[in-house]
C-alpha cells in the first residue's frame, strides 16, 4: 500500500514509518484503567448504642420501569402457553391423521381398564354387601297400609332424590 502525504507525492519508507507511529501512539494508546463503580453500599455512620438502627436512604436506578417489566413477563407467559397449546394441538392432530386399528386400540385401551376396574369393585361391593344380611324375625307382625310419602330431589345434573316414608 502507498501512503500520501496532503502533496500527494509518495511518502518514504522512514516518513511512512514515522507517520505510522505517531497514528499508533495517538489512536491506539493504552488509556488509563475503566474506574469501577462498588456493587453495594456500606454505611459508615455511627450506630446507636440501643435501639433500632435508623433507614439511610438510597437511591433507585432502574433501568426499566415497574409497568414494562411487568407486561414483558406477561408476554413471556402468554406467548409460552400459547406455544404449548399449539404443540399440544398438533400433537392431537398428528395422532389423528393416522388413525389405525393399532392407535384406536392404544387410546381406547386405558378406558377399557378403567371400566374393567370399576365393574370389578361395583361386583365385589355387591357381594359384600348382599353376603352380610341375615334376618331373623322375633314376635308379631302387623301391617299398616296407610303411607305418608315425602320426596325431595335437588340437583341439576346430578340430581339427588330423597323419599321419607313415615308410617
Amino acid at each position: 500500500m502507498d501512503f500520501h502525504s496532503t502533496d500527494s507525492r509518495p511518502m518514504s519508507d522512514s516518513e511512512a514509518a514515522a507517520e505510522a507511529k505517531r497514528i499508533i501512539e495517538t489512536e491506539f494508546r493504552p488509556e488509563l484503567p475503566a474506574r469501577h463503580f462498588p456493587t453495594s453500599f456500606r454505611d459508615d455512620s455511627p450506630v446507636p448504642a440501643y435501639g433500632d438502627t435508623p433507614p439511610v436512604k438510597q437511591e433507585d436506578h432502574q433501568i426499566v420501569p415497574t409497568w414494562a417489566a411487568g407486561i414483558a413477563v406477561a408476554s413471556i407467559g402468554v406467548g409460552a402457553g400459547v406455544t404449548g397449546i399449539g404443540c399440544g394441538a398438533w400433537l392431537v392432530l398428528q395422532g389423528l391423521a393416522s388413525v389405525t386399528l393399532n392407535s384406536v386400540l392404544m387410546v381406547t385401551l386405558p378406558f377399557a381398564g378403567l371400566a374393567m376396574a370399576a365393574t370389578a369393585i361395583g361386583g365385589a361391593i355387591s357381594r359384600a354387601r348382599s353376603a352380610v344380611t341375615k334376618n331373623i324375625y322375633q314376635g308379631s307382625v302387623t301391617q299398616k297400609t296407610e303411607i305418608n310419602n315425602h320426596s325431595t330431589t335437588r340437583g341439576m345434573f346430578f340430581a339427588r332424590t330423597r323419599n321419607d316414608i313415615h308410617n
